[in-house]
């Protein structure tokens, strides 16, 4: 049974930016650019009656589409770190959206989230890679700032159980209502 989850897509210049980041990190697993996204909430492996009806909620949002940027580098994981990642800047409507989806899971029957939401892309998976070393390649590539880019749909994912994360499949295209940024034309 596949694993699904709720994502936002990386827009490929972004990725392609992303991807420069890849190397001089022992112990890395690098996740392929086309597999960078961000994820919204974690479903799960779950049986098809909760996945259609998990489908089905996710197709009552009604927001705005809007704008993020990846802003700087970090790792998960304290004095093991487990992951590197681009996180995100603050954003207001991806933090309303995430609730939603939230909200919305916890009606198809599934769990609440047990972690406080960080949002962020994972770059890397980190098997053997010492804090010492995490901190060095910080140093060195941590300020990373991405172009902002516009969001406009959410994606449904499934995932097969793999080493490192995907292939990442679109099971469902949910689109954002297009929005006006104000003083663009």
């Amino acid at each position: 049974m596949p694993r699904l989850f709720t994502g936002i897509e990386i827009p490929a210049d972004v990725a392609e930016s992303l991807s420069m980041l890849r190397g001089g990190l022992p112990g890395a697993r690098w996740v392929q650019p086309e597999n960078y996204h961000l994820t919204l909430r974690f479903i799960g492996d779950v049986d098809d009656v909760v996945a259609r009806e998990a489908a089905y909620m996710l197709g009552q949002v009604r927001r705005e589409g809007f704008e993020l940027r990846l802003d700087d580098l970090s790792a998960f994981g304290g004095r093991k770190p487990r992951a590197l990642v681009a996180n995100v800047a603050p954003s207001q409507p991806l933090m309303d959206l995430q609730a939603e989806h939230e909200r919305l899971m916890r009606r198809a029957g599934l769990e609440p989230e047990g972690r406080k939401y960080t949002p962020h892309v994972t770059l890397a998976r980190l098997r053997d890679s010492s804090s010492r070393q995490v901190a060095e390649y910080l140093s060195a590539r941590g300020m990373f700032r991405s172009l902002p880019f516009q969001v406009s749909r959410f994606v449904l994912f499934s995932s097969r159980a793999s080493t490192g994360g995907g292939p990442y499949i679109e099971e469902a295209v949910y689109p954002l209502a297009a929005y006006a940024a104000i003083g663009t034309r």
